[in-house]
């Protein structure tokens, strides 16, 4: 799974310490009126303006932002795709292929390194040193150690990131071998993020994932034992087939383990997935979809009574897809059971063991309107204040930049206003706005900018508002997303998000 989707990449409801037992979070779901069902659709938001803005036609405006100097004082950050997985899970939506051979491979990574060469020589770079690195996915790990040699020390010599603050590498637990981690601790990397999503083997099977549970312990060991700075495992509520019981043994591993840090995603329907095809194909001519992007951000579809099973052809077993109220309230309770082992809760995802040594540098600096450079087929990237997507099909991608051109897809020119917007949306995700730097950066009071949004969510009980910040509420903070829409202006409100 790709953070930059991301991403890409989710985000419940006990303002006490204390663990909170299943029934008692049950107690807090609130009435079936006000529940909203898991439909199908993007309901996480990732980047503003939304995708489905982006354009082909201002794909020139790339170039031109290229060929300008970088902006004072704003780093840069290197994204690297790697779509291969060993399979498709079932709730993916990215670009990641399993059919590829090794000559493909080959050619893929040729071309990745051939994009980043041209990149590297744009004036945009300047004098600017790589400020953090993120391998994502597909599955980055899912390359042979002589694959990631090869490539990590060709990425290196063009792009040097021995001064950066953070090198990210994704990995699928059942892909690792010793000596692969042992590859990726030569060559810098400090942060890795293990997809462990679930530990029950018949929930990973069926939602497709690929690794195993003994092999999450072995990968775990091993990095553990090689010193990788820091350690994140993800976990996913709300997995096809998922219950408390299951969800609280998944936390309790978790904090055997004792990661650096854990992000907890919660599970969304987006289209262009296995399971989307499959609920199509089971008879509902009218499936509900994400409330992500209505304009009051309320959620309120009229969607109860809807109830969405898919059927395990193995067991014949109906599994439910579980609602929104039912996902917070497994996030609440890992929460809280991970603050009680001693973790600070720092964003609608995250919690760290530290908050002092254990940072996301990637998401920080990129939700702070850091440059990045997307590089693979299909990613987001934004330069000198220019959103830009890659074409997204193989033959395109590697088509373009063995023509030696650059990969663009389409793109969007942002305003000031757009990326402030932008920054004011995604840093609620980490649950705390800044007043003062909001104004030092763009010269508004975000209070008085949005004052009607935030005095509503405020009266909601989401907001917290004092002298100097704005801050979510334990309960606005895990459902933080659904109400990110109510910032938008109104030209950028969509059914469509991608």
């Amino acid at each position: 799974m790709s953070a930059t989707a991301e991403s890409s990449h989710r985000e419940k409801s006990v303002e006490s310490n204390a663990a909170p037992t299943g029934s008692s979070l049950r107690d807090k779901i609130p009435t079936e009126a006000e529940q909203e069902q898991t439909g199908l659709g993007n309901y996480f938001i990732a980047n503003y303006p939304p995708f489905s803005f982006w354009k082909k036609e201002w794909v020139p405006a790339v170039y031109e932002a290229l060929s300008r100097p970088p902006r004072p004082n704003v780093p840069l950050g290197l994204y690297v795709h790697i779509p291969f997985c060993r399979k498709r899970c079932k709730f993916c939506y990215f670009r990641v292929y399993t059919d590829k051979n090794a000559r493909d491979i080959e050619i893929y990574l040729e071309a990745l390194i051939q994009e980043v060469e041209l990149l590297s020589r744009t004036a945009c770079v300047g004098n600017r040193p790589l400020d953090y690195v993120y391998f994502g996915g597909g599955t980055p790990s899912y390359l042979s150690a002589g694959q990631l040699d090869r490539l990590l020390h060709r990425l290196r010599e063009i792009m040097p990131w021995d001064a950066a603050r953070e090198i990210t590498f994704e990995c699928e637990p059942g892909t690792l071998q010793k000596h692969k981690l042992e590859t990726l601790c030569q060559h810098g990397i400090t942060r890795l993020s293990l997809g462990v999503e679930n530990f029950k083997p018949e929930i990973l099977q069926f939602n497709g994932r690929a690794h195993s549970e003994e092999e999450i312990y072995r990968a775990y060991a091993w990095a553990r034992e090689l010193g990788f700075p820091q350690i994140n495992i993800d976990l996913i509520a709300g997995m096809v087939g998922e219950d408390w019981d299951n969800w609280r043994r998944c936390v309790a591993k978790t904090l055997e383990l004792a990661p650096d840090c854990v992000t907890i995603y919660q599970m969304e329907l987006p289209y262009n997935t296995i399971f989307s095809r499959e609920l199509r194909q089971a008879g509902s001519e009218s499936l509900p979809t994400s409330p992500a992007n209505r304009a009051d951000g309320s959620g309120n579809q009229n969607q109860t009574g809807w109830q969405l099973t898919l059927v395990d052809e193995t067991t014949q077993q109906r599994l439910e897809i579980a609602d929104w109220p039912t996902k917070r309230a497994w996030v609440e309770y890992a929460f809280a059971e991970l603050e009680r082992a001693g973790y600070t809760v720092t964003s609608a995802t995250t919690a760290v063991r530290n908050p002092a040594t254990t940072r996301f540098v990637y998401r920080e600096a990129l939700w702070h309107g850091a440059d990045m450079f997307g590089t693979g087929v299909a990613s987001f990237g934004h330069i000198n204040g220019v959103h830009v997507q890659n074409v997204d099909t193989w033959e395109q991608y590697i088509g373009k930049l063995q023509a030696g051109e650059l990969p663009f897809g389409r793109a969007l020119v942002t305003t000031e206003r757009d990326r402030l917007i932008r920054e004011v949306i995604l840093l609620l995700k980490t649950g705390y706005l800044d007043v003062a730097y909001f104004r030092d950066k763009y010269g508004v009071d975000i209070r008085d900018e949005f004052r009607p949004t935030i005095q509503q969510l405020c009266d909601q009980g989401y907001l917290q508002v004092d002298s100097e910040s704005i801050r979510c509420t334990r309960k606005g903070l895990i459902q933080i997303d659904r109400h990110l829409p109510r910032f938008f202006d109104p030209q950028y409100i969509s059914s469509r998000y991608t």
